[in-house]
């Protein structure tokens, strides 16, 4: 690693841009930290580190001899790459480089890296838990929401990097390459950011851009998508599937998951004992297996945590049960198809609640897996109209979907029409932006509605 004569713009002062800032601070690099929030002063970011003291700090719009003074911008992920500030950084001729792209310049240990539309933060958290029950030092990053640049100094050369990377991440990598990566899935999201499908899926892409034959690629056999990315990739690539045997790769057969690659043919585990719900989780828990497999985990300490590992927080989550109907929180479900995972995994009547902020999505996918499970939809948010109008086109009944101002409302409302047996599900389908600071705090306050219900 050289970076001798560089100086860091640093784009962004929440939590990735100021561990980005933090790194390069610690490792005596010049860095500069930019936010362009007009209503925000230096002041109140340099107080968000000690190790800010005495970096350059600017807020609003940026003076134009700081852009000259500079030479490499390290965006965080929230940044678009068209946006004015970065467009005017192309101009004056800086390197665009993510927070990614920065902590893999210090890393010293290997790297597992899942990307996918949906399923990331459930297959990098069992990766996760997998890598360290083998015993080894890990350390679990990026998307899931602990920056890669705020641990990448604690690694060794026995060390091992889960990481979790967004299309946001990827779009600014240039030399990140994770010894084994996965891409799970690729369906439309995000489209207001990357305006194409073509151009999401050139950024999701990119995790294995620079892998070479002696890496691996974990790719889910039944996305067409990847199955002709496949032929793109220079690592070795072995597939996963959920609905056929596959000659070499890890598969669901029946009940069972089974792995069987180069000649070893081994039971991972029979799906019932595991304790995520819906065959999405054993598409995720089949990536998982398989990198751990590869990163030379035994098929025993595998299975061992596959049969403990309990769904994480906001992904299908159980809550809580009021007079015989379950809550279930899938706040991470921020898109239609995630939606439809949760929804599928549903074994009860259920009353759903979606919409939310705008991304751009279509529903219409999302709307025809309801095949009669859903027994009322209450719809909030700024995509509650744009929702029913497409589920009433769609034939699902009118009369059964209604329109809720607040979460509290939406709770109460499905609360009032449940029965013993039925299951209430937040499944938005849409981002939290507008009505709340991000999913986590939606799937909250959701939790704690559900629980203050009285019985």
């Amino acid at each position: 690693m050289n970076l001798d004569g560089k100086k860091f713009l640093v784009t962004g002062s929440g939590i990735s841009g100021i561990a980005a800032a933090e790194l390069l601070v610690n490792h005596h690099l010049p860095v500069v930290l930019y936010d362009g929030k007009e209503d925000m002063e230096p002041e109140e970011i340099r107080q968000k580190s000690p190790l800010l003291e005495k970096v350059e700090i600017y807020t609003g719009r940026l003076p134009e001899q700081v852009l000259l003074d500079c030479n490499t911008a390290i965006l965080s992920p929230g940044v678009p790459l068209d946006s004015p500030d970065v467009e005017r950084m192309k101009e004056a001729g800086l390197a665009l480089w993510g927070e990614i792209e920065l902590a893999c310049m210090f890393e010293r240990g290997r790297v597992l890296a899942v990307t996918g539309t949906n399923g990331k933060t459930t297959t990098t958290s069992l990766l996760g838990e997998i890598m360290k029950h083998a015993g080894l030092d890990v350390k679990v990053v990026g998307n899931i929401g602990i920056p890669y640049t705020s641990l990448v100094s604690e690694t060794t050369k026995d060390s091992v990097t889960v990481a979790e990377i967004s299309s946001f991440q990827l779009e600014t990598v240039h030399k990140f390459c994770p010894q084994i990566s996965a891409v799970l899935n690729l369906t439309p999201d995000h489209l207001n950011r990357h305006h194409t499908m073509e151009n999401y899926q050139k950024a999701k892409e990119r995790i294995a851009a620079n892998q070479g034959a002696d890496q691996v690629c974990i790719l889910n056999y039944e996305d067409s998508a990847l199955r002709e990315f496949s032929g793109r990739v220079k690592a070795q690539v072995i597939f996963f599937s959920s609905q056929r045997k596959l000659d070499q790769g890890i598969y669901l057969e029946g009940e069972e998951i089974i792995w069987n690659w180069k000649g070893e043919t081994a039971v991972f585990c029979n799906v019932h004992d595991l304790l995520l719900l819906g065959k999405h989780n054993y598409e995720n828990v089949m990536a998982a297996a398989a990198m751990a497999r590869m990163a030379g985990v035994s098929i025993e300490k595998i299975r061992e945590v596959l049969v403990t590992f309990a769904a994480v927080e906001h992904r299908i989550e159980y809550v809580v049960t009021k007079k015989g109907v379950r809550f279930y929180n899938d706040s991470k479900g921020t898109n239609p198809d995630a939606a439809i995972q949760a929804i599928r995994a549903m074994q009860w009547p259920t009353l759903l609640i979606g919409g939310g902020y705008d991304k751009d999505s279509e529903y219409e996918e999302w709307i025809r897996a309801f095949e009669g499970k859903v027994k009322k939809f209450v719809l909030l948010g700024a995509t509650r109209e744009k929702i029913r109008d497409t589920a009433v086109r769609l034939g699902y009944p009118r009369e059964d979907i209604i329109m809720a101002d607040s979460l509290q409302e939406a709770v109460k409302v499905c609360f009032d029409h449940a029965v013993s047996g039925d299951a209430v599900l937040l499944s938005p389908a849409c981002a939290s932006w507008g009505m709340f600071k991000n999913y986590e705090q939606r799937g909250e306050i959701f939790k704690e509605l559900a629980r203050a219900l009285e019985e």
